[in-house]
């Protein structure tokens, strides 16, 4: 199977409408199936993305066999996820990969950016073969049987498929007749005989007969490249399931050249194709640029359901047991506690029905306790020690955006922002409303707590774009401080120089710092090439510090003495919204979360400590019943 350009686990820039919240009212899943949305397992070791993936057999094994852009490919043992062997030869991309046995020994055959076809044995890692012929990259590869013999099956951008005798090591054969790339390979019998299927950028599916070079078909109905190929049966007749740049997934009778089905789902390009049976039911599993993986019942035709990485709104830190965790909410309504040190995931607590905006923790009645704010308008409290959720907090009349706590007298309270205007105080233990404060000319989408002059404070940023300074007893709204040009997205507190400073970031692009008594705005610091939807601030070996995240992509340091940045940390391949600081075994590091994906960065070292990634779901959400 081959796995094009920016491909699910190799995804380039995806879209939204909004670089803070989802679109409310997505529908939650309802079980219509049994396949288990469970990530078993995550594969690390490729340096760049991940273009191609196949199955064999090794030795009694499974075992996966991946490609990629760092030239490598690499053999995994699926029942233990640890790597077997790398293979390092293509110069250049590998860009598909396809596994056969050659003379009773399992082998996998790989195309790449160089042009060539390249033969391995898996058991040694030696390379058996290369085929030199294609005069472009070679974007797809299939094995099939001819006349007994193993062959192998190719094409790429120079619009030629070309079958090489694996034993042999000959070309046998080329098919011409694509316009452009072609982009997909599969083989199957088609009344006994080996054909290929083959599909291309010219928008066409073709069907080829690999003994005689004719082509048998060309299947029309695509409207834009074919960019994935799969084939099966379906009540006995082969059939190929096929996926373009359109989004749609169309299924083919390859005997009578008739399309059986089109399937829509996908809001972009569909780059991967495979067949499977489930629960005696064969189905197709499709996944492209919109970063979800589809499951398709080929029966019916029905989508079974999408299995997608939660995007990482929120995070906060604490100590469970005298060691650090993170707390992280998203897109798929999961409130998750991680243990830092070994990156293992302790609990997943389930209860909210919409995105997970905002986390904070705090302790309640000695004990460890973690409250979220939710695009379903509830603020729930859960108890990190039980994993259970012990109260539901209601009031807010739009999404709750973000959460700090706080002490009142004492008493632990929760302070909540919301997309209505409002900026609401709760008792934690009776769940009570102590307060509303209002004033915004927006949503609230920051919130963060300070003391200064013995006063407790709570600092405000709204899509108004103002930031507001509240004294937390009397709710007496004491400073509004005006600067940002957009949407204000992030605040936090820290002291520089003895003195109380609110740092905020904005969809303008700009990290701000406010002195919190007076309301004046100290500095400007400009980096992020997109919006700031992340703050938190740290002191690092006496200096203060602020870490944002962006709508860029991008971690930044900065030194809140002089203004400066101190750091890009790198890595993310979509926004940063949510970040975090905590000590872990000596270090000051910054817990950042964003699509599927939490890093923990040393923050003396400017590195990247750990990464830990987050469980599939299904369309978004986690599973509930219907």
């Amino acid at each position: 199977m081959a796995i094009s350009d920016d491909y699910v686990g190799a995804v380039g820039q995806g879209t939204h409408p909004h670089p803070k919240h989802h679109a409310a009212g997505r529908a939650r899943w309802a079980t219509r199936s049994t396949f288990d949305p469970a990530l078993l397992e995550a594969l690390t070791g490729h340096s760049d993305a991940v273009r191609a993936v196949a199955s064999a057999e090794l030795e009694g094994r499974a075992v996966a066999v991946t490609g990629g852009d760092d030239g490598t490919v690499r053999v995994w043992g699926l029942a233990t996820g640890t790597e077997l062997t790398t293979l390092a030869s293509h110069n250049g991309s590998v860009l598909a990969v396809a596994c056969a046995e050659l003379e009773g020994r399992s082998s996998a055959v790989t195309g790449g950016d160089d042009g060539t076809v390249r033969v391995w044995d898996l058991a040694t890692g030696a390379e058996l073969t290369t085929f030199t012929g294609h005069s472009g990259r070679v974007r797809a590869v299939a094995c099939a049987e001819l006349d007994g013999d193993p062959v192998a099956v190719a094409g790429g951008d120079d619009g030629v498929v070309r079958v090489w005798g694996l034993a042999t090591g000959t070309e046998l054969t080329t098919f011409t007749g694509h316009s452009g790339h072609v982009r997909a390979v599969e083989c199957v019998e088609l009344n006994g005989d080996p054909v290929a299927v083959t599909g291309g950028d010219d928008g066409t599916v073709r069907v080829w007969d690999l003994a005689t070079g004719d082509e048998l078909a060309v299947l029309n109905g695509h409207t834009g490249g074919v960019w994935a190929v799969a084939c099966v049966e379906l009540n006995g007749d082969p059939v190929a399931v096929t996926g373009d740049v359109d989004g749609t997934v169309r299924v083919w009778d390859l005997a009578t050249g008739t399309e059986r089905a089109v399937m829509t789902g996908h809001d972009d390009e569909v780059e991967a194709v495979a067949c499977v049976e489930l629960d005696g039911r064969p189905v197709a599993v499709t996944g492209g640029y919109d970063r979800i993986v589809r499951v398709w019942d080929l029966i019916t035709g029905i989508d079974l359901g999408g299995l997608s990485g939660p995007e990482l709104d929120a995070v906060a830190c604490t100590e469970l047991d005298g060691s650090p965790v993170a707390v992280t909410g998203g897109g798929d309504g999961v409130v998750r506690v991680w243990d830092l040190a070994s990156g293992t995931e302790l609990a997943a607590m389930t209860g909210h029905y919409e995105a997970v905006l905002g986390v904070a923790c705090c302790e309640l009645e000695g004990r460890p306790i973690a409250v979220t704010g939710s695009e379903d308008q509830t603020v729930r409290v859960w108890d990190l020690g039980t994993g259970t959720e012990f109260n539901t907090i209601t009031g807010h009349r739009g999404s709750v955006n973000a959460v700090v706590c706080a002490e009142i007298d004492g008493r632990p309270v929760a302070v909540t922002g919301g997309g209505d205007g409002t900026t609401r105080v709760w008792d934690l233990t009776t769940g009570a409303e102590l307060a509303a404060l209002t004033g915004h000319n927006g949503g609230v989408e920051a919130v963060a707590f300070a003391e200064f002059d013995g006063a407790k404070v709570v600092v405000t940023g709204s899509s108004g774009g103002t930031v507001q300074v509240w004294n937390l007893v009397t709710g007496v709204d004491r400073t509004t401080m005006t600067g940002h040009n957009g949407a204000v997205r992030a605040v936090a507190c820290i002291e520089l120089d003895g003195r109380p400073v609110v740092v905020s970031g904005g969809e303008d692009r700009t990290v701000r710092m406010w002195d919190l008594a007076t309301g004046t705005e100290l500095t400007t610091m400009i980096g992020h090439l997109d919006g700031v939807l992340a703050v938190t601030c740290v002191d690092l070996d006496g200096w203060p510090i602020a870490v944002t995240g962006g709508d860029d992509r991008s971690v930044r340091m900065w030194d809140l003495t002089t203004g400066t940045e101190l750091a890009l940390l790198a890595g993310y391949d979509r926004w940063v919204r949510a970040v975090a600081c905590v000590e872990m075994d000596g270090m000051t590091v910054a817990v950042t979360g964003s699509d599927r994906t939490i890093r923990i960065w040393d923050l003396a070292g400017r590195g990247l400590h750990r990464e830990i990634t987050v469980p599939l779901s299904v369309d978004g959400r986690s599973p509930v019943s219907s």
